[in-house]
């Protein structure tokens, strides 16, 4: 089959004839495996892991008929027609580069889900990516689009299977979290409307440097069709709109936490206001929710709501469809926020203990600690290549003291030495788990009324913990045995 061919592939075609290598036998992994077979291609799932998960899922695939390559280091020697590649594998990983030598074909799975979209019923696709906030302003755009009466799911990168939403799932409209190392390989995605919600340094161990991270964040907004939303705070995301190969017609808007322009999203006097998708958007506004309705409280949270808002409303603008002011509002009020950001704990003696261990790089850090006036942070992990000069000499004033741990807590240390000198600082050796109760304990000896500890580690949690959630757990467990003082 000729690369002309393969680039026209899609749900109804004829797929008895593609062989197909899928890397990663993760959940992207599986689920694209598991869609193919369905469609009639043969598989082949390739991991260089073969642990008791990869064992588990080879087996369930190799009963329905797919070839199985598990603890391989090379790609094998196969006429491969296409290769699906898992987010998890570094743009320059090996089995990428044997495929470029050898001419075949790589998709990501956004790509594949993309081409197994049923052409009679298929969703518009609204975009979320960004370095952070993308879970929260996906699952608020969920809700917005629930409350508006349409069939909508939150898949992607927030974890159910986009593949296999795409697959068996009959809906209007899907709110897509989108990651950057799920970017690198698509190529005909062409969502109704994107928002990129920031940019800051991130997955520089995926990506290899801050600007191949930027080039693929950019990715998001080309072929967008009505709406690519960027961040009026965050010039970046201006500069990607301007330079992407958007569909002749799209329109920039922008959203912001301040006073919209025209073609914008905003906040005026506690509201959130659009003056983007109304008739006289040049001389009114129009109100869509109080700013009160966010919920947890937070500088973040509130651009996160109006970036939300601003997709919904674009949506609102397709042949689908209205999204009311109604729909905002109480989809707003309806959200459940996720697990582990700026997650209210508990309070002991007028101090309040706040969960936000999903904060794994220094921007989440960034806003994080400045939602809070007097702070004993817990920080640490594994730093990613990141640099922390900025976050610490921006939050110093409202640190009271630190508590660090982790593999790279040296790199906080050296930090908090040069632009926080007057702040105690107190490092935990112990790699282990139990390293969180000690910090807590610690934390609560130090803490005085109207204190915030804020768990903010602004690190990735594998060198100790399963992940930042099972770190987000130990540290709530550890403050729920507390005891008064």
């Amino acid at each position: 089959m000729g690369a002309g061919v393969i680039s026209d592939l899609h749900r109804n075609s004829d797929w008895s004839g593609v062989h197909v290598g899928v890397l990663g036998i993760g959940i992207a992994g599986f689920s694209a495996a598991d869609a193919l077979m369905q469609l009639g291609a043969q598989v082949t799932i390739i991991d260089s892991s073969a642990g008791e998960k990869q064992q588990e899922r080879a087996a369930i695939l190799g009963s329905l008929g797919a070839s199985v390559a598990l603890g391989v280091h090379t790609l094998p020697e196969i006429a491969f027609t296409l290769i699906v590649t898992s987010p998890g594998l570094k743009p320059n990983h090996v089995f990428h580069q044997q495929a470029i030598d050898r001419g075949i074909p790589i998709w990501g799975e956004l790509e594949l889900a993309w081409r197994l979209r049923n052409p009679d019923s298929a969703a518009e696709w609204l975009c979320v990516t960004g370095t952070n906030g993308k879970t929260t302003t996906t699952l608020m755009l969920e809700s917005m689009l629930r409350e508006a009466g349409f069939r909508t799911v939150s898949a992607g990168n927030i974890g159910q299977s986009l593949v296999d939403v795409v697959m068996h799932d009959l809906l209007d409209v899907i709110a897509v979290e989108v990651g950057a190392p799920q970017l690198p390989f698509v190529y005909s995605m062409s969502p109704w409307a994107t928002v990129c919600l920031n940019l800051a340094e991130d997955h520089l161990d995926h990506f290899g440097d801050f600007h191949a991270y930027r080039s693929a964040k950019a990715r998001v907004y080309e072929r967008t069709q009505y709406a690519a939303v960027y961040n009026d705070h965050d010039p970046a995301t201006l500069q990607m709109v301007k330079e992407a190969d958007v569909i002749e017609g799209c329109r920039a808007v922008g959203f912001t936490r301040g006073i919209p322009n025209v073609s914008m999203v905003g906040v005026v006097d506690g509201a959130i206001v659009d003056r983007a998708f109304i008739p006289d958007r040049r001389d009114s506004a129009q109100e869509l929710a109080l700013v009160s309705d966010i919920r947890p409280v937070a500088i973040h949270n509130t651009e996160n709501a109006v970036a939300a808002a601003a997709l919904a409303r674009a949506f609102g603008q397709s042949d689908r469809g209205d999204v009311p002011p109604a729909a905002i509002r109480v989809g707003l009020r309806n959200y459940q926020p996720a697990s582990h950001r700026i997650q209210y704990v508990r309070e002991v003696n007028g101090v309040i203990y706040i969960d936000d261990s999903k904060a794994t790089n220094a921007h989440a850090a960034q806003m994080s600690l400045s939602s809070y006036s007097s702070v004993i942070w817990i920080a640490g992990g594994l730093a990613k290549g990141q640099d922390f000069q900025d976050l610490v000499r921006q939050n110093a004033d409202r640190m009271r003291a630190v508590i660090l741990m982790g593999a790279d807590a040296g790199l906080l240390e050296e930090a908090l030495s040069r632009h926080a000198p007057n702040v105690p600082v107190f490092t935990l050796v112990t790699r282990e788990t139990s390293a969180m109760e000690d910090a807590v304990n610690r934390a609560s000896e130090l803490a005085v009324p109207g204190d915030t500890v804020l768990l903010a580690p602004g690190c990735a949690s594998w060198d100790m913990f399963t992940d930042y959630g099972h770190r987000g757990n130990v540290f709530a467990e550890a403050v729920h045995r507390i005891g008064g003082r």
